[in-house]
């Protein structure tokens, strides 16, 4: 077995490792609102979420998988150091997750996945060889990191003001409801909760398919970028057993420490983060969960009584979106750093 083949499997394995952490680190984004309102027992929201979670990837398209798996061009790099590359980009983006998982801090695996890969890349073969997008958008065209960082960056407005509104609308719906109401806001989690998890799959197992698909045609496995549907299947299993592994360190940041949720509050955040992920999903956007989930509370907790909102935890979460993406650079050019000195004698 040559080189090239055993690093390939190794990128392949670490793909689907990155894959499952996505889900571990993202479960407590998905089930936390529904816990925290109490319409479903965790083990309930883990079978409900985990059943439309691996749905997602098989039925959401590739879309957002073109997107990431653009971004980075290495097909003019010897295929044994492009593939070392984005091993490095991986280990670098598993490694935060793990951090802030450990820490309960609710990163983004999508900031965590971009920073990783456009450091290593960088710092390995220079970079050109990532496609920044700001020439592509002087001709009116998004792409690259400009496009990965814009939906990065309006996913969370959207996710506020989305549930600002939402919740208004609700709010006057049932503004002559009574407590009863509440097992009503609960059974419709199921939907919503549902809804949540598979755009969640459509959009965040795509971005494990992208790099996996670009694997193996740096590896010269296929001839073309065009998910193959062993890769969707292998995505879609690796991020729903890290779903149903579960990151419940977060749950209480987003379920207590931004804002005190109740039924409609849950079903509130669940149907605005349901929407504006899938939204996304269509046009090829890739977003993080973890921002959507938590300006949606925030949004929802604003149109309510803002002063109720816990802003100070809001502040801590956006720093962390703020150092992620170099956080996660700096890891996987460290792990560039190692690895190269065992690639030097082979080259």
């Amino acid at each position: 077995m040559n080189a090239l083949l055993i690093l390939a499997i190794i990128t392949v394995i670490i793909v689907l490792l990155f894959d499952y952490t996505n889900g571990f680190h993202d479960a407590a984004n998905i089930v936390a609102t529904v816990i925290a309102s109490r319409a479903m027992t965790p083990a309930q929201a883990v079978i409900v979420v985990g059943f439309f979670e691996f749905l997602g990837p098989l039925l959401g398209g590739t879309a957002v998988a073109n997107t990431i798996g653009s971004f980075i061009q290495l097909g003019d790099v010897p295929p044994l150091l492009s593939l070392s590359v984005i091993l490095c980009g991986l280990i670098g983006a598993i490694v935060w997750n793990l951090v802030t998982w450990w820490k309960g801090i609710p990163s983004s695996s999508s900031h965590a996945l971009v920073g990783g890969l456009a450091g290593a890349v960088v710092v390995s073969v220079g970079s050109e060889h990532v496609v920044w997008g700001f020439k592509e958008l002087a001709e009116g065209h998004v792409t690259g990191v400009l496009k990965v960082l814009a939906a990065l960056l309006l996913s969370p407005l959207a996710g506020f003001w989305a549930g600002y509104l939402i919740h208004r609308l609700m709010h006057a719906l049932l503004r002559a409801a009574r407590p009863a109401a509440n097992s009503g806001l609960k059974l419709a989690q199921y939907a919503t909760a549902a809804g949540l998890a598979f755009s969640h799959g459509a959009n965040d197992a795509q971005k494990s398919m992208g790099i996996l698909t670009l694997v193996l045609v740096l590896g010269g496995f296929i001839q073309e970028f065009v998910v193959p549907f062993w890769v969707m299947l292998a995505c879609a299993s690796a991020i729903t057993l890290g779903i149903l592994s579960g990151g419940w360190r977060i749950v209480r940041t987003l379920g207590f420490a931004i804002y005190r949720v109740r039924p409609m509050h849950a079903l509130d955040s669940q149907l605005t983060s349901a929407s504006v992920i899938l939204a996304a999903s269509l046009i090829g956007a890739p977003v993080s969960t973890t921002h959507v989930v938590a300006t949606s509370i925030m949004g929802i907790g604003a149109s309510e009584r803002p002063r109720a909102v816990r802003w100070s935890k809001a502040s801590d979460i956006v720093t962390t979106w703020i150092i992620t993406i170099p956080g996660a650079a700096c890891v996987a050019i460290l792990a560039y750093a190692l690895v190269n000195l065992f690639l030097k004698p082979a080259g």
